[in-house]
């Protein structure tokens, strides 16, 4: 995996190294060169000022003044010339071994010859006073010239000396650039295997809590179909004990004086299991029902019904001396079981007024919000602590003060209405503050023509 990281580290550090070096090579070159340059311009103006005198000897004594004067110490006869000039631009005399085709003009100019390459020359317009000799002033030019040939040779060779440089730096910075990489690319690695450790810990943690939930999944699903299975085993014998007892007590004559409360006992204790056996069948079904039925469908009115529940329940409300109100803000109706409904509301009514003390209030109300009917079924009880709500809707989850508050009761009324109200597709929550009261908000979807 790495390989790559590695090649792509050790290609740029090479190539960041050669264009640095490539880089001062071409500046030391243009850099040599140029001084080169400068210093045969310089050489070349020097020469020119000093020959410049001469042209007056020239003038009268040509070449025999050059076969007399030594010009071997100024310049190679080879690779350099030095010519003068009339005012006409008409050769006087010439020495060295290059003539330049150009005609003379002051200043400095190159020109290109076989065999020579490249020339640099340099003209000097050169006027004498001949004034103390009762002459006019002698007038000229004066030029030398110079092959560049061997100049050309040195940058090559410099050219050459700096290529071969680069080239070994090259082989040099190579192996180091690969040191460095590997250096570079530890730590890297590493932490690779460090991360590639812990993400092989949290897939193995991972199918861990996957297995596990899978197993809580089975036992929960064990679970409900014990539930299931038991309560629809329990039906028979307590329906048979049921009907047993009601016979017993249509013939009290019949029971001794003294067992008569120990069988009304028997029947409340068995009133008691019946409705918990009718309870958990109806979470199981609930458990494999994501929606109800399109047979059991019908369109109820919200209003009508709660209504008709709420003046049900108050004779219960009036035993404890709480106020029972209804207010219906809207004329709503919905798509449901009516059974199933009516015991959603009656749960949460019953459960209000079962937690809340004498003297309370009991309110419900109905509202639509947007495209929902909302009913909100508000007490003014003892209230449910903060960390108590996610806990209500648990099967026979009840708080303390609720076990001191009333006797009976299963524990599953919340739980029924929250399965009843998933199963219409609508929402439940609570909200509450200790010693001030609890309210339940059911959101239905509100059935539309």
């Amino acid at each position: 995996m790495f390989q790559g990281l590695r090649f792509n580290l050790l290609l740029w550090y090479v190539v960041v190294m050669e264009i640095i070096l490539i880089s001062f090579s071409g500046g030391i070159y243009f850099l040599f060169t140029d001084t080169l340059s400068s210093q045969v311009d310089k050489k070349l103006v020097n020469l020119a000022n000093f020959m410049a005198p001469t042209l007056s000897q020239v003038y009268t004594q040509k070449n025999q003044y050059l076969e007399q004067f030594e010009l071997h110490n100024l310049l190679n006869s080879k690779t350099d010339s030095i010519e003068w000039f009339d005012s006409n631009k008409r050769l006087l005399a010439s020495t060295g071994g290059i003539t330049v085709s150009l005609n003379p003009e002051p200043g400095l100019s190159s020109e290109t010859m076989p065999n020579f390459g490249e020339i640099r020359t340099v003209t000097l317009f050169v006027s004498i006073d001949r004034s103390k000799f009762n002459q006019p002033a002698l007038k000229g030019y004066v030029r030398i010239s110079q092959s560049l040939k061997e100049l050309e040779q040195e940058k090559t060779q410099l050219l050459v000396n700096l290529g071969f440089g680069i080239f070994l730096s090259l082989v040099f910075v190579t192996p180091c650039g690969f040191w460095l990489t590997q250096k570079a690319v530890k730590p890297v690695e590493q932490s690779h295997q460090q991360v590639e450790q812990s993400l092989k810990q949290v897939e193995q943690s991972h199918r861990q809590v996957e297995q596990s939930l899978k197993q809580v999944e089975q036992s929960h699903q064990k679970l409900k179909q014990f539930t299931a299975d038991a309560s629809h085993e329990l039906r028979n014998p307590l329906t048979a004990i049921k009907a047993s007892i009601d016979v017993m007590l249509k013939h009290p004559e019949r029971i001794h004086e003294k067992d008569v409360r120990k069988v009304g006992v028997i029947a409340n204790s068995v009133e008691h299991m019946t409705n918990l056996v009718k309870d958990l069948l109806f979470l199981a079904r609930s458990d494999g029902e994501m929606s109800i039925p399109e047979r059991e469908l019908t369109k109820i009115s919200l209003n009508s019904l709660l209504d008709d529940l709420v003046e049900s329940l108050e004779d219960l409300a009036q035993q404890k001396e709480i106020t029972l109100t209804y207010e219906g803000f809207a004329q709503l109706s919905v798509r449901g079981n009516r059974d199933q409904l009516i015991r959603l509301f009656s749960n949460l009514i019953q459960n209000a007024i079962n937690y809340t003390p004498e003297q309370g209030f009991v309110m419900v109300r109905l509202v639509q919000h947007n495209s929902s009917a909302v009913v909100t079924v508000e007490d003014t009880g003892m209230g449910i602590t903060p960390e108590q709500i996610p806990l209500v809707f648990e099967r026979f989850w009840r708080a303390d003060k609720a076990r001191n508050q009333r006797a009976g009761g299963t524990g599953l009324g919340l739980s029924i209405a929250q399965a009843i109200t998933n199963t219409h597709q609508g929402k439940i929550k609570v909200s509450s503050q200790v010693g001030i009261g609890t309210c339940f908000e059911v959101s239905l979807p509100a059935y539309e023509l």
